[in-house]
């Protein structure tokens, strides 16, 4: 259509712009995305845990509830999708990781994990395994994980400094538990730093991610990692065209000390800096604005042995320039403690070198649990890992329990937290070899899951809220 009425136009520019219209688009125009996916979904794992409900809102990165950035950065960890929660003791959440080498060792977020009694990594080929943590990184919000498993598939690494904005980039992984979904998009900036974010140059996109993306790899177009997807920029929740990914580069000295050691060392001079501004440059009668201005020292520290002043405006650090002030904490961070290095500082119009002996930044202290009030002994669990009890006088009269049913009180064992039942959860029926049992009392209910085979799966009716759907369950192996 377009050709035919280009035909009848005259004009020089409208028949120049008819015929770009009309040009086909060449391989060069769009990348090929499709066999990115297909040579590296299998590296990517969806990663479900189970954890204690915390007071910290979900989500969030560790900012003050009255902090304007607290409702805009937010973590990538979705509740479960599906029903709506009922009460219960625990939160399941997911998120994505990949695997890093053929022998099990998986990488994600730290967020994603923090706080996990179970952790499930399940690979593209519905393979499930129970995983234990090597160790985890707050600071950086990494986490190794480890399976027991051998011959996987594994990534190659690219180098993130090579990327440039504007480079397509395309991100793998789990939103809101869609597992292998692909997004793809450019690199939007490089070096970015985030509030309470100090050891992280972040790599800005526009690829589409949202919860559940969390620990999932950005890759370049030749299918090497470039980044760990970790962060959006979001009024919603959800993606608002600004994600963060943490360069690959910064992600695997990490988890080399965390294989290694357990925990990552870091270096500490013991100063508070702030940006240099045009007016602050001005005002120290510096060229331009540029490097890391002390605003405290404390003392004792590396810093003050040193002779570090506030005041001083550090321009490098061991050799290496200061650009902006959150060059510095990285530098110093990714400095092995004990060494001493050279510190190029701007003081009262000149420059001058000191010599800080770097020392260990201590570790994080994990967030102490929220205490819980004490809950009644629950009922025993049976066959399917699932301690069931009589309903209430209040849900009887909600209407799920008219014609009968019990209603879940804990889950003891892993493929009944997989099967995405919650407590509080009202089970109606019990589906077993293709014969319906209405469930009438707790009794009635225990006695046909006794009778079920080792590893059989069955079905079971659940109510939550207004809503009924199947839920298939396996049975204990023993």
């Amino acid at each position: 259509m377009i050709g035919s009425v280009c035909a009848r136009l005259s004009h020089g520019l409208v028949v120049l712009f008819c015929l770009f219209v009309s040009a086909p688009l060449t391989a060069r125009d769009l990348p090929d995305f499709a066999g990115l996916a297909e040579r590296q979904g299998s590296v990517v794992v969806n990663i479900s845990t189970t954890q204690a409900i915390r007071q910290v809102r979900p989500g969030v990165p560790s900012l003050d509830e009255d902090d304007p950035m607290f409702d805009f950065f937010r973590r990538l960890v979705p509740r479960h999708p599906g029903l709506q929660r009922g009460p219960e003791p625990d939160n399941r959440s997911l998120g994505s990781g990949f695997i890093v080498s053929g022998d099990g060792y998986v990488l994600t977020n730290a967020h994603v994990v923090e706080g996990a009694e179970e952790i499930v990594v399940k690979l593209t080929d519905k393979r499930e395994f129970r995983a234990r943590v090597i160790g985890v990184d707050a600071r950086t919000d990494l986490a190794l994980l480890k399976i027991d498993a051998s011959g996987l598939p594994r990534v190659s690494f690219g180098d993130p400094s090579k990327l440039r904005v504007g480079d397509w980039v395309v991100a793998i992984g789990s939103p809101f538990g869609f597992e292998n979904s692909v997004t793809a998009g450019i690199v939007s900036a490089k070096g970015r730093s985030l509030p309470q974010e100090n050891f992280v140059p972040f790599i800005q996109t526009d690829v589409a991610i949202n919860p559940g993306n969390s620990g999932g790899p950005l890759f370049n177009l030749k299918g090497e990692v470039v980044g760990i997807n970790s962060q959006i920029y979001s009024r919603t929740g959800g993606f608002m065209g600004l994600s963060f990914a943490i360069p690959i580069d910064v992600a695997m000295e990490v988890q080399e000390q965390l294989r290694a050691n357990g925990r990552v060392h870091r270096g500490r001079i013991g100063v508070v800096i702030q940006e240099v501004s045009r007016e602050l440059a001005d005002s120290f009668k510096l060229v331009k604005p540029a490097g890391a201005l002390v605003s405290s020292v404390e003392k004792g520290s590396p810093a003050d042995k040193a002779g570090l002043e506030q005041g001083d405006i550090v321009l490098s650090f061991d050799g290496r320039p200061v650009g902006e002030s959150a060059d510095l904490p990285r530098l110093v961070g990714g400095t092995r403690p004990g060494n001493r290095v050279p510190v190029q500082v701007w003081r009262r119009g000149g420059t001058r070198v000191l010599t800080v002996a770097v020392a260990e930044m201590a570790e994080e202290k994990p967030r102490k649990p929220v205490a819980r009030a004490p809950r009644p002994e629950p009922a025993a669990p049976n066959k399917l890992g699932i301690a069931v009890v009589e309903p209430n006088a209040e849900q009887r009269r909600d209407g799920r329990f008219a014609a009968g049913g019990v209603v879940v009180d804990a889950l003891r064992s892993a493929s009944a937290r997989a099967a995405e039942l919650q407590s509080g959860d009202g089970i109606l029926a019990l589906i077993s070899k293709g014969v319906r049992t209405e469930i009438r009392s707790v009794e009635q209910f225990n006695r046909a899951v006794a009778g079920l085979d080792a590893g059989q799966i069955v079905t079971l009716l659940v109510a939550r809220g207004d809503v009924q759907t199947f839920v298939p369950v396996r049975s204990l192996e023993r």
